[in-house]
């Protein structure tokens, strides 16, 4: 068995990484979608090492050479050289089980609360006009950008629409988050938005995915740490799954 360690770890490895790229969406909860042929590729390339390795341990195995690595060697004991070795090998089976098994849920609330406020190193200035038609839906990057850096103050008067995910601080005051992404989940940052007004009264458990509409409330002077996070008046907030895709990209 010790001969085929390698083809079964390169076999769970490879088989994780097409069960979450191939067989469906599960891979957008760690890269974005633009990665998913590579992790196929990879994969693939893993599984047929796999093979490759089975075969020539198959080989190795038919060619009768006899040796046996715990043979007595006449004086009263036995070898076991590099026994330990594989067994300890085996332990790297169970990160390729587990995502095989039991892939990790997308990145929540624990992430976004250990995120410090962070914002991208932007200056004041003007943005893209909005579209005309009410309400507008925006990510919260874009929502967040244009509350802090907008001079032409762009957002004012104008119904937004925003989806994330429910996180609160100690207060009890609560936000629409997303968590932002340039490649994949390692560099995962935080926006934000405070829900107030009379529809953010009874705001869903933290983790809880939501879709708000409402305006946005001016706070502080652009690109102040009072701006920071922006706030929305919530007119409605209503229960939405987790999409496929749970990340912005940055």
């Amino acid at each position: 068995m010790r001969r085929y360690g390698a083809a079964v770890l390169l076999a769970l490895t490879g088989a994780a990484v097409l069960r979450i790229s191939l067989f469906g969406d599960l891979y957008l909860r760690y890269v974005q979608a633009g990665l998913r042929p590579y992790l196929i590729v990879s994969g693939t390339v893993l599984v047929l090492l796999a093979a490759a390795s089975a075969v020539a341990a198959r080989r190795a195995d038919g060619d009768g050479d006899g040796d046996d690595p715990d043979h007595d060697d006449g004086h009263g004991h036995g070898h076991s050289h590099g026994a330990a070795g594989p067994r300890v090998a085996w332990l790297l089976a169970l990160p390729a089980l587990a995502l095989l098994l039991f892939p990790p849920p997308a990145l929540g609330t624990y992430s976004a609360e250990r995120e410090a406020e962070q914002r991208a190193a932007q200056g004041v200035g003007t943005f893209p006009a909005l579209p005309d038609s009410d309400p507008v839906e925006l990510t919260l990057a874009e929502f967040a950008s244009r509350a802090v850096y907008d001079s032409e103050r762009s957002l004012t008067g104008r119904t937004v629409r925003l989806t994330g995910f429910v996180t609160r601080d100690d207060d009890g005051t609560w936000y629409v988050t997303r968590l932002l992404v340039t490649c994949c989940a390692a560099d995962a940052t935080t926006g934000k938005a405070e829900v107030r007004g009379d529809a953010a009264a009874d705001a869903p458990a933290d983790g809880t995915w939501v879709t708000v509409t409402g305006t946005w409330h001016p706070e502080g002077e652009l690109g102040s740490d009072e701006a920071w996070p922006p706030v929305v008046d919530a007119a409605d907030v209503t229960r939405v799954e987790e999409p496929a895709n749970p990340y912005e990209r940055r």
